[in-house]
């Protein structure tokens, strides 16, 4: 069922309940008001016709009838009767001359005890009330069709079902335009949603500018096509720069190879051609690798081996390992500000993916420093560890310094340097995993620094 139909149909139910108590209760309480009106009118005159009954040597009963006959009470086929304590008829008067109550002795005996009680006969309403004094014990009945009440009842119901009946119709309209026109911004902006594509991705959802619940659904959906915009273009750039590393080391060795088979060669020849193509084969299989960890580090954290990890001890790891990868690599440790609480140090994290990440800056701050010497400084706080790695370094421009993380980007004073542009981008990415952030400040002439923020683990 189309949500536009729903909405109208909840809104007519929603307004068909409203009504109906609204006219259900206007109607009980007038039907309640003309039943205690017509009662009080006849108790009145029940206890009206019960006081001159009861003084008989002042008003005879051809007297009381006339007085009956000539009171008005607005009250049609009006019928007055009254019994004594032995059941007896005494007085009867009515509109109409062959009009008479049968009244069960049982209804006297009742207003006998409760003194006034209310009942039906036939279609008039009754009220029997007993009168008690030193001289007169007698029970009344006064009963009469309430045809003017009656009356106003049936009119009041008309215009009620009327009432409710066109209230409905309005509901019911006036529900089908409301659901449209609030469905008009969901429509509006699936209409934005269905033009934009993989080749589009620059087109944004129109917000207007009401600051409503709409205008929030359209600026998480445009923040959200910001971050898929990011996402296509860093996956674009990354294929087409994969594909050029990994082109060029193929190429060679194919080229290579081919010249080598043009001819027969002695063995030296085809020695230094091995040489060539296994350097290239191993520059071709550290690429792979380093691929591998980039993807590995772009997927789900709910993939990740997440444990308890020691940061410092990831850190004292780092030397020995420089040391292994180049004899000239020097790294320095500075742990003054070690919290005397372990919990301080550990975060939960994947300690391979972390030692890579800071292994990739430290080598960074290693090969491009004169000295070849990095600094690497250790702060625990109540919530974050905070990781400091300086370099005595050529320094990094300030217009490269936002590009720096960009997969395959390679500042244009360190390009002929080794390396594929993938380290501080697979650092980026691994930091972001475990929720943390790194931020670079750097000083051409004077070494860079690169700070790495990982929140502590929560016991």
């Amino acid at each position: 069922m189309p949500v536009k139909l729903r909405i109208t149909l909840l809104f007519c139910l929603i307004s068909f309940v409203i009504l109906a108590m609204v006219c259900a209760t206007v109607y009980y309480f007038s039907y309640t008001q003309r039943s205690h009106n017509i009662r009080t009118r006849l108790t009145n005159r029940a206890i009206t016709l019960a006081r001159l009954l009861g003084q008989s040597q002042l008003f005879d009963q051809q007297l009381i009838r006339k007085i009956d006959s000539s009171t008005s009470l607005t009250l049609k086929d009006k019928t007055f009767q009254a019994y004594d304590y032995l059941n007896n008829q005494i007085y009867s008067y009515s509109d109409a001359p062959a009009d008479t109550l049968t009244i069960d002795t049982s209804v006297l005996d009742d207003a006998r005890v409760k003194g006034t009680i209310f009942f039906k006969t036939d279609n008039k309403e009754a009220v029997a009330y007993h009168y008690a004094n030193p001289n007169t014990r007698i029970v009344v009945i006064t009963a009469a069709y309430d045809a003017e009440g009656k009356a106003q009842i049936r009119v009041l119901r008309n215009i009620l079902w009327f009432s409710f009946l066109a209230g409905i119709m309005i509901a019911c309209v006036g529900g089908y335009f409301f659901s449209d026109r609030l469905l008009q911004p969901i429509k509006k902006i699936a209409d934005d949603i269905n033009e934009i594509s993989a080749h589009n991705l620059a087109r944004r959802i129109g917000t207007g500018t009401a600051k409503d619940e709409w205008f929030y659904l359209a600026e998480t959906l445009n923040r959200l096509m910001n971050r898929l915009q990011d996402s296509f273009e860093t996956q674009r750039r990354f294929v087409s720069n994969a594909s050029h590393e990994l082109s060029t080391p193929l190429t060679a060795i194919s080229s290579q190879l081919e010249v080598s088979l043009q001819k027969n060669r002695d063995a030296q020849q085809y020695r230094g051609v091995m040489e060539s193509v296994y350097q290239d084969v191993r520059h071709l299989s550290k690429l792979t690798q380093t691929l591998l960890e980039f993807a590995q580090a772009s997927g789900d954290p709910g993939g990740i081996n997440l444990l308890p990890v020691r940061m410092d001890e990831i850190l004292m790891s780092l030397p020995a390992e420089m040391k292994k990868s180049n004899p000239e690599y020097l790294v320095n440790l500075s742990f003054d500000d070690m919290p005397a609480e372990e919990e301080k140090l550990i975060v939960f994290g994947n300690a391979e993916l972390l030692f890579t990440a800071i292994k990739n800056i430290v080598t960074n701050a290693c090969k491009y420093s004169d000295d070849h010497k990095a600094t690497i400084k250790l702060k625990a706080e109540a919530d974050v560890i905070t990781i400091a790695i300086s370099d005595k370094g050529k320094g990094i421009p300030q217009g490269e310094l936002k590009y720096i993380f960009q997969p395959f980007y390679r500042v244009n004073s360190t390009s002929h340097q080794s390396g594929f542009g993938l380290g501080l981008s697979l650092a980026n990415r691994i930091i972001k995993l475990h929720k943390g952030n790194i931020t670079v400040s750097s000083v051409i002439g004077s070494g860079s620094e690169f700070v790495i923020t990982v929140p502590t683990a929560k016991f």
